[in-house]
């Protein structure tokens, strides 16, 4: 692993060992397990618009280090994603089954959080190069546009959380449609480049 992965990689765990040292020294408030399932969630978010955001900062600097970073970025999401969920799970649900069921079906923004979590495992499965040449460089990519239907379900997710001040979830949703519109420019833009080319 060259320097660089590594210095991202501890950076990555800045947040949550902050989020553990605001635990143990009281500096989340007077609801520490809301901040600090609400933290995990935000980070998983923060990790996945930073993994979308790698392919046009390629496209736009040419270097070829940031697509090493992919990968690890995209396992950070997970690895936030399932502190979040298990926060959910213990802290507020404490395992029991029956209720997680009843507040999965009763409450949309539950549904859609659940839906995107249960959607980053076959990603995380797949992630490794045994997988890639297992199911072919085509199905594999497939797959992986699963990520494009997690980002959108996870900014409704945000959305749908926060009762009063929209403010954020909706920045998170406009750069969201930027990353989405970067990419639809791109896609567009390969016919015309070749037929420019040839004639």
């Amino acid at each position: 692993m060259s320097k660089f992965k590594i210095a991202v990689f501890i950076i990555s765990l800045v947040p949550v060992t902050w989020l553990v040292f605001s635990l143990l020294t009281d500096q989340l408030g007077a609801n520490p397990i809301e901040a600090i399932t609400r933290e995990t969630g935000l980070w998983a978010l923060r990790f996945l618009w930073l993994t979308l955001l790698i392919t046009p900062l390629h496209w736009i600097t040419g270097w070829n280090k940031l697509v090493s970073l992919r990968r690890m970025l995209g396992l950070y999401v997970f690895f936030y994603a399932v502190l979040h969920m298990l926060l959910y799970l213990w802290l507020d649900q404490f395992f029991n089954i029956d209720d997680i069921i009843k507040d999965i079906i009763k409450r949309p923004f539950i549904t859609i959080g659940f839906v995107s979590f249960v959607s980053l495992i076959p990603l995380v499965i797949t992630s490794n190069n045994a997988m890639v040449k297992k199911l072919g460089a085509k199905k594999w990519k497939k797959l992986h546009r699963l990520t494009y239907f997690i980002a959108t379900a996870t900014a409704v997710h945000f959305y749908m959380l926060v009762k009063q001040d929209k403010f954020e979830p909706i920045i998170y949703m406009v750069l969201l449609l930027l990353l989405f519109s970067i990419r639809v420019y791109k896609h567009y833009q390969k016919p015309r480049t070749m037929a420019s080319s040839l004639s």
